[in-house]
C-alpha cells in the first residue's frame, strides 16, 4: 500500500503544484495532503475538473487531477474536445471502481469497472496502473513524463486500496442527516421519491423503505433531472427529490431548467452537510452558496430553510404542500457511524426500477 505523503512528495518533486478533483473514499489520505498544502481545488464534476486543471497548464503550472473511473464520462468533451487537439497536458489520477472484476464492487460500477481501461486505449490516452507493491514510485513517474510530454493527459489508474488512508475524526453533530430524514418521512406520505446517490439513498432505505421511492447509487448529481423528468411526465403526482449538496453543485445548472420549466408538482429537499460525506468528509463548497437567492434567481416558486427539528416540524408540511418548484434546504451535520447498506444489498438494480416503475398499482 502506497504512503498519500509519499506520493504527494512524489509529485511535488516532478513539479506538480496544481491539484484539482472530485473526492473518491479511495484517494481521501492523498487529498487530506494536498489539502493540508493549500494546493487542491474542489471541484463540482469531473469535466470541470478537468478544465481547470487545463487552465493551470496553460499558465504555467503542472497540474494533476484526482477523481474516480465512475466519473470518466464527465471528462470525456473536454478531454476529446479541448486537451486532446489542443495539446494541454494533464495528469490524472484516477481509482479503478469495479476493476478487476466487476462483481467484487457495487453494482453502479459494473459498465465503467469493465470497460475503463478500453475506453482509454480506444480515445488513445497513455495510461500506467500503479501497482501497491512497488518498491519505487520511480518507474510511475518515469511513464508520467513520457506521456506528458506527448502533449497528451496522461492517467495513473489506482486500483482499490493502492493509496493508505489516515482515519478522520469525525465531528459531533446533534442534527445529521439521518435525524432530518426521520422527522422529513412523516411528510412524505405516498409521493413519488427520488434519493440521490451516497447516504442519503441509503439512509431513506433503512428508514422506510417504500416502492414509490427510487434510490440511487450511480449517476451524482441528477437526482434532480430524475425528478424533474418524473413531474412533468406526472403532472398528477406529487414528486420528491432528496438531493445533497455536492451532488446539486455537480450539476447545478438543472435547478435552471426545473426554473424554467417550472413543474407546480416538484419538491426539491436538499441537505447541506458542507461535505461529500459518503468518500470520507472532504468539504464541499457549498459554504459561499446562498441556496435561497440561487433557487429564486432560476425561478423556484418558493424557499423554505430548517436548521433544526422544532423548524422542520414547523414548516416541513408546509413545504411540501407548496405549489412547486420548491426549495426545501436543510441544514445539517456530518454523521458518524457506519452507514446503513445499499438498497441493493436487499433487491438487485433492477427489481428496485420494476417496482419503482409499477407503483401505481403495488401502492407505497
Amino acid at each position: 500500500m502506497i504512503d498519500p505523503v509519499e506520493l504527494a512528495k512524489g509529485l511535488f518533486g516532478r513539479g506538480f503544484n496544481r491539484f484539482v478533483g472530485v473526492p473518491c473514499s479511495h484517494l481521501d489520505g492523498l487529498i487530506q495532503e494536498l489539502s493540508g498544502n493549500g494546493r487542491y481545488v474542489a471541484a463540482a464534476n469531473e469535466g470541470a475538473a478537468v478544465s481547470i486543471a487545463a487552465g493551470a497548464q496553460l499558465s504555467g503550472a503542472r497540474a494533476c487531477v484526482l477523481i474516480q473511473n465512475s466519473g470518466l464520462g464527465n471528462m470525456i468533451n473536454p478531454l476529446t474536445s479541448l486537451l486532446m487537439p489542443f495539446r494541454i497536458s494533464v495528469l490524472v489520477l484516477m481509482t479503478l471502481r469495479g476493476w478487476p472484476d466487476p462483481t467484487s464492487d457495487e453494482p453502479q460500477h459494473t459498465v465503467m469497472g469493465r470497460t475503463t481501461i478500453a475506453l482509454l486505449d480506444e480515445i488513445g490516452l497513455p495510461h500506467w496502473t500503479l501497482d501497491p507493491q512497488a518498491p519505487s514510485l520511480k518507474p510511475m513517474l518515469g511513464f508520467v513524463e513520457e506521456g506528458l510530454e506527448q502533449g497528451l493527459p496522461t492517467f495513473v489508474l489506482v486500483p482499490r486500496g493502492a493509496i493508505s488512508a489516515p482515519k478522520r475524526e469525525a465531528p459531533a453533530s446533534a442534527w445529521t442527516t439521518p435525524d432530518a430524514l426521520a422527522h422529513l418521512i412523516p411528510f412524505l406520505a405516498d409521493r413519488t421519491v427520488f434519493a440521490t446517490t451516497g447516504y442519503i439513498s441509503r439512509h431513506l432505505h433503512a428508514l422506510s423503505d417504500r416502492a414509490c421511492a427510487f434510490y440511487m447509487q450511480g449517476a451524482m448529481g441528477h437526482a434532480l433531472a430524475l425528478a424533474l423528468g418524473a413531474a412533468v411526465s406526472s403532472p398528477e403526482e406529487r414528486v420528491v427529490v432528496l438531493d445533497g449538496d455536492g451532488a446539486l453543485l455537480m450539476h447545478l445548472g438543472t435547478a435552471s431548467t426545473v426554473g424554467a420549466v417550472h413543474p407546480a408538482n416538484l419538491v426539491h429537499v436538499l441537505f447541506d452537510n458542507g461535505a461529500y460525506e459518503s468518500t470520507g468528509g472532504q468539504p464541499t463548497t457549498s459554504s459561499t452558496v446562498n441556496w435561497p437567492a440561487l433557487a429564486q434567481s432560476v425561478g423556484y416558486r418558493a424557499t423554505f430553510e430548517c436548521r433544526n427539528r422544532d423548524e422542520l416540524s414547523l414548516l416541513g408540511a408546509e413545504a411540501l404542500d407548496t405549489e412547486g418548484p420548491v426549495l426545501l434546504i436543510l441544514k445539517v451535520g456530518i454523521g458518524s457511524g457506519k452507514p446503513p447498506s445499499r438498497a441493493t444489498a436487499a433487491l438487485e438494480p433492477v427489481e428496485l426500477t420494476h417496482r419503482f416503475a409499477g407503483r401505481a398499482t403495488l401502492g407505497a
